[in-house]
């Protein structure tokens, strides 16, 4: 399975904004949730500017483990994002991928008008 579309929604996230792994899964529907966002996110190659710090585990919580839970964490906070403990307030911080348009309109139906 190629792990592209992931890569290509990673790298819609802003500057100085965090996701989570479950709204990856959620907006690119991928089978295996969360967990198969993590897959993706830690095969991510080198030298193609996907931002892979800028996914984080469900509540804001920095879950990657050392070494690079140091460079994530500095990542993080270079883009100006504070980083309490081990989380992120996903309030102020927090970044969902927009929801696609229904291309379904709406058909409004007039009744017809009583005469009195």
């Amino acid at each position: 399975m190629s792990w592209d579309p992931v890569y290509r929604l990673v790298k819609k996230i802003p500057r100085g904004r965090i996701t989570t792994y479950g709204e990856v899964a959620k907006a690119l529907r991928l089978r295996g949730g969360a967990r198969a966002a993590g897959h993706a996110m830690a095969a991510c190659p080198n030298g193609r500017g996907i931002p892979w710090h800028r996914v984080v585990g469900a509540g804001g919580r920095l879950l990657i483990r050392e070494p690079y839970a140091s460079l994530q964490r500095k990542l993080i906070s270079s883009e100006g994002v504070v980083i309490g403990g081990r989380t992120i307030d996903m309030k102020r911080y927090g970044w969902s991928p927009k929801k696609a348009k229904s291309k379904v309109r709406k058909i409004r139906t007039s009744k017809p008008r009583s005469s009195r």
